[in-house]
């Protein structure tokens, strides 16, 4: 028996609508979302990478701070202070890049923009500052577990990578997102 997903309503094998509430029912098979698949999220990070790394490396050259720890010097443990604050700067610099794009009306990162991709919450929505905040910390459980958590994103059924299913979010193609889902009402369900 199947049941209504606003309502929970019973439902008849071949209702379209809920005769409750009104609410379109879409059936279990049919894909809502086309998910972005592993090699499109992988050329969107490596794209972030690059604008990420090459303005950090701009900037650092221009204010004459030095990216990393001199191997010639005699006192390799002696760390620059402007080092390590500039690594300090810098990481929360790329989590307000990914935090700051990923929660705003573009959804997405200008890596995941130029492959039309974005992020959502399951309902396809925009998702919030702190969720696009757990997202991003989470991919370190992604990372530190030897990137298992982003090859995740190749097998599992929404394309989702462990720091996606942490977050309750779904990295979907943009094209198939923006097509129109209309209820009985004649209102987007968007």
């Amino acid at each position: 028996m199947n049941y209504c997903s606003n309502c929970g309503s019973e439902l008849g094998e071949n209702d379209r609508f809920c005769s409750n509430c009104g609410m379109q029912i879409v059936p279990y098979k049919e894909e809502r979302f086309k998910y972005a698949g592993f090699w499109r999220r992988f050329v969107a990070a490596l794209i972030d990478g690059i604008i990420i790394s090459g303005a950090g490396s701009i900037i650092a050259k221009i204010l004459d701070i030095p990216t990393s720890i001199d191997p010639t010097s005699l006192y390799l443990y002696e760390v620059d202070s402007r080092l390590a604050v500039w690594r300090l700067v810098a990481a929360l610099a790329t989590w307000l890049y990914y935090a700051l794009f990923e929660s705003s009306s573009k959804q997405a990162t200008p890596g995941k923009m130029a492959l039309g991709i974005v992020v959502t919450d399951y309902e396809g929505g925009r998702i919030s500052f702190g969720k696009a905040t757990g997202r991003y910390f989470s991919k370190i459980i992604s990372a530190i577990i030897l990137l298992v958590g982003y090859i995740m994103a190749a097998f599992t059924e929404q394309k989702q990578a462990l720091h996606d299913i942490i977050a309750g979010t779904l990295v979907i193609q943009k094209e198939r997102y923006e097509e129109k889902y209309i209820d009985s009402t004649g209102y987007d369900n968007l």
